[in-house]
């Protein structure tokens, strides 16, 4: 992650963080660094290495792009990075209603869930996923196909073959993570 871009993950991350309630030291705990760091990180005053990216955004149910998400990109190559087992390249930047992802992959392990309360729209644009919305539903989408599903779904996709394939995700941004600023206060 660049110097640019490190500052501008802070809200993102503590916009999420409020989203779902959680404390500094609670979010700390759940991706197993200390508090002062995470703090450091949601004020803009540390940058977050891949790693610890990874466990923030696996703790607050998210990806590191959509935690990247709504931040001043300066370049493509800033906007991607991983979307579970698959690449992502982030497609918007800036204070967007929505976030526009572009997903590839071709592993078979669809992983673990993610759940977050914004809305999500997604369309094979090559390949075949293998797209899992909890027990209760798993669907086989060829190219072409869409699924959206409400905030609150567990999901998870993968290739529904070993080959690869290609996703457009759509995610809603909330307004308190669009509203929320370099300078927002700190609710711990």
């Amino acid at each position: 992650m660049s110097e640019t871009t490190g500052p501008h993950i802070g809200p993102a991350i503590r916009a999420r963080r409020r989203t779902l309630g959680l404390t500094i030291v609670q979010l700390a705990e759940r991706a197993d660094l200390s508090h002062p760091f995470v703090s450091q990180v949601e004020r803009g005053r540390a940058n977050p290495s891949l790693d610890s990216l990874t466990r923030l955004a696996r703790a607050l149910g998210t990806s590191q792009v959509e935690l990247m998400s709504g931040t001043p990109l300066l370049s493509a190559q800033q906007a991607t990075g991983s979307f579970g087992a698959a690449d992502a390249r982030l497609l918007t930047s800036g204070d967007t209603r929505f976030t526009v992802i572009d997903v590839q992959g071709a592993s078979t392990d669809l992983g673990e869930y993610y759940t977050h309360p914004e809305d999500e729209f997604v369309t094979v644009l090559a390949g075949r996923a293998l797209i899992d919305l909890g027990p209760d539903r798993l669907d086989v989408l060829a190219e072409g196909g869409a699924v959206y599903f409400a905030g609150g779904t567990p999901h998870r996709w993968a290739s529904a073959d070993g080959a690869p394939y290609r996703l457009l995700v759509v995610k809603e941004r909330t307004t308190a993570s669009r509203a929320e600023g370099p300078e927002g206060n700190d609710r711990a």
